[in-house]
């Protein structure tokens, strides 16, 4: 039996046609390969053709496609790939998540938000002292926590901005890489260097750290401190040892913020060893003022196979489990 089939119009303007249609229509393509969907762009308006659900969900990505087009967001894949997956709780709340510019790189690109679970993520640093931000790599867990200590920063909300993290030996002693100490932990903090020159600038930035307005270091540092009008962001948390992690949760002192991230499938400890980062969301679950999220593989913002590697590799951990 054929199922009926219906007709959808999306009134989209002549300028941002190109941009939500993509380079050789390659959005359109990827939306009539999903749905098993015609879409015809006729002058008046952009037709959905096809069964009844598949055109209301073909026609509702287009329409927020067309909204963040008309935001002057550039679309990308990883747009058409969020909104193919979206419920109906992301496409309403679409304005929302792209209308909340954090800050400017020093390229002038607006960091933002691209995802509803990333936006959340942005609200629960705003409102609380410390915040737990957990998931997979490629959802913006750093590098949106080192927009919001720079905003911070920028804004005289804290006086100085700590990146650390745990410097963790993946296949090699520190004792026997080259240089000083200093020297031998900066490959680890490499992505907090990256994302720092990204939207502060390397020459702001190395002004504001020979100041020691900005400090990065590995978590090791971090002991017998107190840590007062900071911005504090505890990247690859995952590799901390209960120990490490409460010694951190009890540097953080008056005037200041605090955002751990960490994917807890990237452990790195030694065998046998628990991660900090796990006992923190069980034991600090509910506990006011702590905000936590966990980020998903729908948050994922680099290139689209990075989500299918994740997906292949959690269906491969499921089945071994089993």
């Amino acid at each position: 039996m054929e199922l009926e089939q219906i007709e959808r119009i999306v009134e989209i303007r002549n300028e941002n046609i190109s941009n939500v249609f993509g380079e050789f229509d390659k959005n359109i393509k990827k939306l009539e390969k999903e749905y098993d969907v015609k879409i015809v762009n006729r002058g008046e308006g952009i037709k959905v053709v096809g069964e009844k659900i598949p055109c209301l969900k073909a026609a509702n990505v287009l329409l927020a496609l067309n909204h963040i087009a008309e935001k002057g967001e550039v679309i990308g894949d990883q747009n058409v790939e969020y909104f193919m997956q979206s419920a109906e709780e992301e496409f309403s709340q679409v304005e929302k998540i792209y209308d909340d510019a954090i800050c400017l790189t020093v390229n002038g690109r607006p960091v933002k938000p691209k995802t509803l679970g990333q936006k959340k993520y942005i609200d629960l640093i705003r409102e609380n002292t410390i915040v737990f931000g957990i998931g997979p790599a490629g959802t913006g867990k750093t590098y949106l926590a080192m927009a919001m200590a720079i905003t911070a920063f920028k804004n005289n909300e804290v006086n100085r901005i700590i990146l650390t993290r745990p410097a963790i030996e993946a296949g090699e002693k520190l004792g026997f890489l080259p240089g000083d100490l200093q020297q031998k932990v900066d490959p680890y903090l490499r992505p907090l260097y990256d994302a720092l020159y990204e939207i502060m600038g390397a020459e702001k930035f190395m002004q504001n750290m020979e100041k020691g307005l900005i400090e990065v270091a590995p978590l090791a540092y971090m002991r017998g401190r107190t840590l007062d009008n900071a911005f504090i962001v505890l990247d690859e948390a995952q590799n901390t040892t209960p120990e490490q992690m409460k010694m951190f949760l009890t540097r953080i002192g008056y005037g200041s913020k605090a955002v751990i991230t960490g994917d807890l499938t990237q452990i790195d400890l030694a065998e046998g060893k628990k991660s900090g980062l796990i006992d923190a969301a069980k034991i600090l679950s509910g506990v006011e003022d702590i905000g936590m999220i966990t980020l998903t593989n729908r948050d994922v913002v680099r290139h689209p196979l990075v989500q299918k590697i994740i997906n292949a590799y959690e269906k491969y951990e499921n089945k071994r489990r089993k």
